[in-house]
């Protein structure tokens, strides 16, 4: 394909998640269906919405496309940062998936109460947790319009 003369936009994640193994095998599934990306990643959810708010050490990061948020984090769970991401009007449009080792109902209806884009249940399987992620990765860079 001809290039556009369009410049390159970086498509940015911010991976919330305490768990190092999981973001591990998260950004190298991520990378492998778009090796430019950028991830980002924070391990509890004070840091999460620091880095969303661009406060202290993370005053200059890029803001992210997406949000992906495991529910068990240390300071501040994953739903307190899904209430207060949609209580901020500069942050209330991100799109937020949830993708937790839960698939606990009330979970899944806390989440999507607080208004979160997807609930994801981390497969056990490591090909299907691939699969998942390269599915939730050509959604919403592939098929659906982000806000920018």
């Amino acid at each position: 394909m001809p290039n556009s003369g369009k410049p390159r936009i970086s498509t940015n994640i911010l991976l919330v998640d305490d768990d190092a193994g999981d973001r591990l095998l998260i950004q190298n599934m991520l990378k492998s269906c778009n090796s430019e990306l950028i991830l980002h990643y924070v391990e509890d959810g004070e840091e999460a919405l620091a880095f969303l708010r661009r406060q202290g050490a993370y005053a200059d990061v890029p803001r992210p496309h997406l949000v992906m948020l495991d529910l068990n984090l240390p300071k501040k769970d994953g739903s307190e940062v899904l209430a207060e991401i949609r209580a901020d009007p500069d942050l209330t449009s991100m799109p937020v998936i949830v993708l937790s080792t839960s698939s606990a109902p009330s979970d899944i209806r806390k989440c999507y109460a607080l208004h979160a884009n997807a609930f994801i249940s981390k497969p056990g399987d490591l090909n299907q947790l691939r699969q998942a992620i390269q599915n939730l990765y050509t959604f919403w860079f592939n098929i659906a319009r982000l806000p920018g």
